[in-house]
């Protein structure tokens, strides 16, 4: 047996040994809620970080002021950084996870804050996005410093935790105020993963909110008003006019097809006997990494301000107002990232027995904010083998803990790689 593998085998026994400590610790982060809205995520933070002391690793608390947080809709932000420095020669590392999730809604078997073990399944929400990869890379480092601590690696570089609570709502107070606030710049990012795939792309996301503005009036009388109403529905029809010349472009990113939007909320009038006055709608614009998001909100307002304008009957006369919500670029493929690819790749086949391709999806994540500061990133960590295998967002998310436990070991042995230079890890 090589070094290197003796290395690589002695990683996996580490994590085998405290893979009873991993899961108890994945429990206890998913049975603190961090539903956003309403996003009072604080707590979740706090005790993050004491359960990270026990294991003798200091989390610097980094709270974002309330006025932001309130700005964004939210209730409290502390994002968590945890830095661990070696020997002077190699990259730093940072690996980021968010703790902040939609609310579980409805339809759950298992208690959405539980973290009931059933099967070999352990249920919650965040059990697989992305509370999953607090316990993945927590437990990935400190396999790799005990290695060290037994004297048969020299590590060289650094690693940083980045524990995060702003992914929901485009994570511009998460990594992205972390980033602003110069409290980091590493060489290399991994993201909480939710697939077998190492990810390389994403699509970009432009949301805005449409007011179609009218004039409310008595049903009895509907032409002394003007009817919002039937004005947002020509503004829809266009758009969805739209979205099927969409399905006509096509990515060249494998994983990502074509770019398309989608009205997820409407809302408006005041009661059945009385003209609308006043109707809001909210629309998701998917990008794919080859589109420019400047020109594709441009061509939106053009879209909506024109249809409005050629509005005739009861609509003649609305004016609209549109706010943007969103903007999250893409993650475009980046050439710097391959020495940490190719390692993902190389020892996810290995631990998993199958080859890991790289990919794109049409999610959007915190990512592309590193990718926005010339880091070079990927996305891997614990997940099934496709996103919707987990229920990831939906009733009894759960995650098989044998994916946690490999890819905890993918990690590790991918970590070594990048801080312990030849001929240790080759």
């Amino acid at each position: 047996m090589t070094n290197a593998a003796l290395n690589y085998a002695k990683l996996d026994a580490w994590v085998d040994a405290h893979f009873d400590e991993e899961v108890r610790y994945l429990q206890a982060l998913v049975q603190v809620p961090t539903d956003t809205p309403p996003g009072n995520n604080a707590p979740h933070a706090e005790r993050t970080a004491e359960l990270l002391a026990a294991m003798s690793l200091s989390a610097e608390k980094h709270a974002v002021p309330a006025e932001l947080v309130q700005a964004q809709g939210m209730e409290s932000i502390t994002n968590l950084i945890v830095r661990r420095r070696y020997a002077e020669g190699g990259p730093v590392v940072a690996l980021n996870a968010h703790g902040d999730v939609v609310p579980p809604g409805e339809g759950w078997s298992h208690g959405p804050y539980s973290g009931e073990i059933v099967d070999g399944r352990l249920y919650g929400r965040a059990a697989a996005v992305s509370k999953s990869d607090f316990a993945s890379y927590t437990f990935a480092l400190r396999a790799l410093e005990a290695l060290q601590a037994e004297g048969a690696v020299t590590l060289r570089g650094g690693l940083e935790l980045h524990f995060t609570y702003d992914e929901e709502f485009g994570g511009e107070l998460g990594p992205g105020w972390l980033l602003k606030q110069g409290l980091s710049k590493p060489d290399l990012l991994l993201a909480a993963g939710f697939s077998y795939q190492v990810v390389t792309a994403h699509n970009g996301c432009l949301q805005l909110e449409v007011t179609v503005h009218g004039r409310a009036s008595h049903a009895a009388y509907p032409s002394t008003g003007i009817d919002a109403l039937q004005g947002a529905v020509a503004i829809l029809q266009v758009l969805y006019a739209q979205n099927d010349l969409y399905q006509k472009i096509s990515s060249e990113v494998p994983g990502i097809n074509h770019p398309y939007l989608n009205v997820g909320r409407i809302e408006g009038g005041s009661n059945t006997n009385v003209v609308p006055g006043r109707v809001v709608f909210k629309l998701d614009r998917r990008m794919i990494p080859e589109e420019d998001p400047v020109a594709v909100e441009a061509n939106l307002r053009e879209l909506i301000r024109g249809a409005a304008a050629r509005c005739g009957g009861n609509a003649a006369g609305v004016t609209v107002d549109i706010k943007r919500l969103l903007l999250a670029r893409s993650l475009k493929p980046q050439a710097g990232n391959k020495p940490l690819v190719e390692a993902l790749q190389k020892h996810g086949e290995a631990v998993f027995g199958e080859p890991i391709p790289t990919s794109g999806t049409p999610l959007y994540t915190d990512v592309r904010l590193y990718g926005e500061h010339g880091i070079p990133a990927a996305i891997y960590g614990a997940g099934p083998r496709t996103v919707l295998e987990s229920n990831a967002k939906r009733a009894d998310e759960h995650l098989q803990l044998e994916d946690l436990r490999r890819a905890t070991q993918v990690i590790a042995r991918t970590l070594l790689d990048l801080l312990c230079p030849a001929p240790s890890a080759t």
